[in-house]
């Protein structure tokens, strides 16, 4: 059915264009240039409207990830500066937001710079990072993408490997935008889906740690308290009822339950299960940079390029992968357009392997 609708879309599109040119030149004639460009501002406009309602239709991502892949491509082939091709790429991110965001899309997420991109020429990394504080600025300003579509900006990743001036731009944006909560940009600087998961891990081994810490020292006060003198043991076939611990005795260092009459593995266990516990998936997925936005429906990467680079390897399991052909300063409204459909395409095949999990 919204197939239906996108083909009817396009077809009064077309009937439309047949007859701009003609309309244009007479439009111009009568009020000039400038009268001009606000009539195809409109045109295009109403189009787009067209266009997206359309695809609303079917069911829209609520997060897409791109990789912004071909800047350097773009500026060699044009023979610009290594910057100019990430400032083409910069105005092609905010059509492509605004296209996300008026399409229904909430969470967006762009892989800005890897923990890789390090290993570059020195001048190169600067230029970039001074590229970046550059960005950030303009995005704060008044009437920017940020505030036209209230979007909330979380930087992801290991930040305390940027330089101090990333570091302060990016909280300040982070801050800035902080009471925004019509949508969402994710931008993962300073990553690599390896060390996010590092991090999750360790993260969750020290959070465990200090649980086992906690019930060590709380067993320690019971027993200084006289707290602890009796402590019931499950039932179980091999006790034949209730036993009881009469007593705590110190080994190695810790407070350890030595049962009288009964076999000791219950108590092993129960102090066990306290003193050393499991980390489960749980932990380590709420501990993931990207914990605070649901798994991407669809990765976008420009440039034909079929590799994640070690981006959202956790999150992307069962995500698919669009790749077009073009640099990402040529990425515009078709590619997102196409990238959706697709989705729809498969929707109901993603949906199916998910529920099977």
């Amino acid at each position: 059915m919204f197939m239906c609708m996108f083909l009817k879309c396009l077809e009064f599109g077309g009937h439309v264009c047949t007859n701009w040119r003609n309309l244009l030149v007479e439009h111009i004639m009568q009020h000039g240039s400038s009268s001009s460009s606000k009539f195809m501002g409109t045109i295009c406009g109403f189009l787009r409207k067209c266009l997206f309602k359309a695809l609303s239709a079917g069911p829209i991502p609520s997060h897409i990830a791109f990789i912004m892949d071909g800047n350097r491509r773009y500026a060699k082939r044009r023979n610009l500066a290594e910057g100019d091709g990430h400032r083409a790429g910069f105005s092609s991110l905010m059509t492509i937001l605004g296209c996300c965001y008026d399409l229904g899309i909430q969470h967006t997420t762009v892989y800005a710079f890897s923990i890789d991109n390090f290993k570059r020429r020195p001048d190169e990394v600067q230029c970039l990072m001074d590229l970046m504080v550059e960005k950030i600025e303009e995005l704060l300003k008044t009437g920017s993408v940020l505030d036209q579509y209230g979007i909330r900006i979380s930087f992801i990743g290991n930040l305390k490997l940027l330089n101090e001036n990333v570091q302060i731009a990016a909280e300040k944006a982070m801050k800035a935008t902080a009471s925004n909560n019509k949508a969402v940009l994710l931008i993962c600087v300073a990553y690599t889906s390896r060390d996010e998961i590092v991090h999750a891990i360790e993260r969750s081994c020290e959070q465990k740690l200090d649980e086992a810490n906690a019930f060590a020292g709380n067993e320690e006060i019971k027993v200084m308290t006289g707290q602890l003198d009796e402590l019931e043991v499950p039932t179980s076939p091999s006790n034949c009822g209730v036993k009881r611990v009469k007593e705590v005795e110190m080994k190695n260092g810790n407070f350890k339950h030595v049962e009288q009459g009964s076999h000791q593995e219950k108590s092993d266990d129960i102090e066990k299960k306290h003193k050393y516990p499991f980390i489960k998936l749980v932990d380590i997925e709420k501990n993931m940079y990207m914990a605070v936005a649901p798994d991407p429906d669809i990765v976008i990467r420009s440039s034909g390029e079929t590799r994640l680079s070690n981006f959202l390897l956790w999150q992307t399991a069962y995500c698919p992968l669009y790749t077009p052909e073009a640099l990402w300063p040529d990425m515009g409204l078709w590619h997102l357009v196409w990238a959706v459909l697709s989705f729809q395409r498969s929707y109901s095949y993603l949906q199916k392997k998910k529920k099977r999990l």
